[in-house]
C-alpha cells in the first residue's frame, strides 16, 4: 500500500466535514487537502502519486455527479469516493456506472471510508502502473518504421515469414530482416510475448477512442 507518498483530496463546502475528514485521514497516516469547491480543487497543482477523491454530491454550482463526468472528459482518472446526506439509488446508480470507487451516505462509519479510501488508493496505483508500462511500450512502438509496423501487424496475427512477405510483396528474407528489428525494438522475447504486447497497444487504442 503506497500510504506513504499517497493524498486524499477532499471536495466539501462544510468546513466541518472537511475537517473531521481530514483528522480521520491523518489519524491513520495518510496525507489530506481539502478544498470547499472544485473549482479550489482543480487549481491545485497534483504531484505524480496515488491518490484519490472525497468529493460531495451536493455542492455550490456544478453537483459533485458533473464534476465526475468533467473529469472522465477531461481524461482525469483519480479514482471518485462519492459522500452526501441526500441520496438515492438513481444517483448512486450514475455514479458507480461512471467509474466511483464508492457512494457513502453522511452520517458514514469511518471504517467504511478508510476502506473506500485503501480501494481507491490501490485502484490508482495499479492505473499509474499499467500507465507507466504503456508508455514504455508506445515509445518502443515509435521506433519502428512503417514497415516494421506492417511486419508486425500481420505477424501477431499468425502468419509465418513467407505469408507475410506475399502480402507486403517483400522476400522471404527481407520480411526476416525487418522481423529481427522489429523484435529488438519491441524488446520482445517471443512471437508469443509480442502478441501480448500488441494486444496491449490496440486495447488502449480502442479505449482511448471510445
Amino acid at each position: 500500500m503506497p500510504e506513504d507518498h499517497s493524498i486524499i483530496y477532499i471536495v466539501d463546502d462544510d468546513a466541518s466535514v472537511r475537517d473531521a475528514v481530514s483528522n480521520l485521514l491523518e489519524s491513520v497516516g495518510l496525507r489530506a487537502k481539502a478544498f470547499p469547491s472544485t473549482e479550489a480543487f482543480c487549481k491545485e497543482v497534483r504531484p505524480s502519486v496515488p491518490s484519490c477523491l472525497i468529493l460531495d454530491v451536493r455542492l455550490p454550482g456544478a453537483s459533485g455527479l458533473d464534476f465526475q463526468h468533467q473529469l472522465i472528459k477531461s481524461g482525469v482518472t483519480i479514482p471518485i469516493i462519492f459522500i452526501t446526506a441526500h441520496g438515492d439509488v438513481p444517483m448512486t446508480s450514475r455514479a458507480m456506472k461512471a467509474g466511483a470507487v464508492e457512494f457513502l451516505m453522511k452520517p458514514f462509519q469511518k471504517d467504511e471510508l478508510l476502506a473506500a479510501v485503501r480501494h481507491g488508493l490501490e485502484k490508482d496505483t495499479i492505473q499509474r502502473r499499467e500507465e507507466s508500462e504503456m508508455e514504455v511500450l508506445r515509445s518502443r512502438e515509435a521506433q519502428l518504421t512503417q514497415r516494421e509496423r506492417d511486419v508486425m501487424a500481420l505477424i501477431v496475427t499468425g502468419l509465418i515469414n513467407k505469408e507475410v512477405g506475399a502480402q507486403l510483396g517483400l522476400s522471404e528474407v527481407t520480411v526476416k530482416i525487418h522481423r529481427g528489428r522489429m523484435m529488438q525494438k519491441m524488446q520482445a522475447a517471443s512471437l508469443a510475448d509480442l502478441v501480448r504486447i500488441a494486444d496491449k497497444l490496440k486495447s488502449r487504442a480502442n479505449s482511448s477512442r471510445s
